[in-house]
């Protein structure tokens, strides 16, 4: 299927203990976060970029989660790319947002951070139930009422969509130092 599969916080979990118990036996696995993270952007960026749109389907919550929606801050706030924040937002969850953590926290929340289009604000959702029951349902209704569409076979892509990224935020790069180059003649 060339699906990428990403880790939200390899350090922080049985992966990173393993990769660390293995590394004591002189093993070169590496995790390597940047790479991660920068392609998780690309992969937004080049959705965005095709004509297409991007979205975020959340079962549960915590680093997973902001794993996924940081893409857009990264794109727009650390490279300076200009971007709008993801289309579509789906999150299943049993948190409550009242408790002040991330697993509940809302959409609302997310646009603050750049993380959802502000624009797409009243069409987000978030279904409050537990995801082994809210997950299947989601899962047989998307089945039984949408056709297959063609795999986006974004493994193979990798490269094309970071290439692509980097582009954009070496363009983003000079414009930024341009303005400051400008701001520093005119003092």
């Amino acid at each position: 299927l060339e699906v990428p599969i990403y880790t939200s916080s390899p350090g922080d979990s049985s992966i990173g203990m393993n990769v660390a118990e293995q590394a004591l036996s002189g093993s070169r696995l590496r995790v390597d976060v940047s790479a991660d993270v920068n392609e998780t952007a690309a992969i937004v960026l080049e959705a965005k970029r095709a004509g297409g749109k991007s979205g975020a389907l959340i079962a549960g919550g915590g680093s997973p989660k902001n794993f996924l929606l940081q893409t857009e801050p990264q794109i727009q706030e650390v490279l300076g790319i200009d971007e709008r924040g993801h289309d579509f937002f789906l999150q299943l969850t049993d948190a409550r947002p009242d408790t002040g953590g991330l697993s509940g926290a809302t959409p609302g929340e997310a646009v603050s951070w750049g993380k959802i289009d502000p624009d797409m604000l009243p069409g987000t959702v978030v279904c409050y139930m537990d995801n082994t029951v809210s997950l299947p349902l989601l899962t047989a209704y998307a089945l039984a009422r949408h056709a297959p569409r063609p795999l986006k076979r974004l493994y193979g892509r990798r490269d094309a969509m970071m290439a692509r990224l980097r582009d954009e935020y070496q363009a983003a790069l000079t414009f930024r130092n341009q303005r400051a180059d400008d701001a520093k003649g005119r003092a």
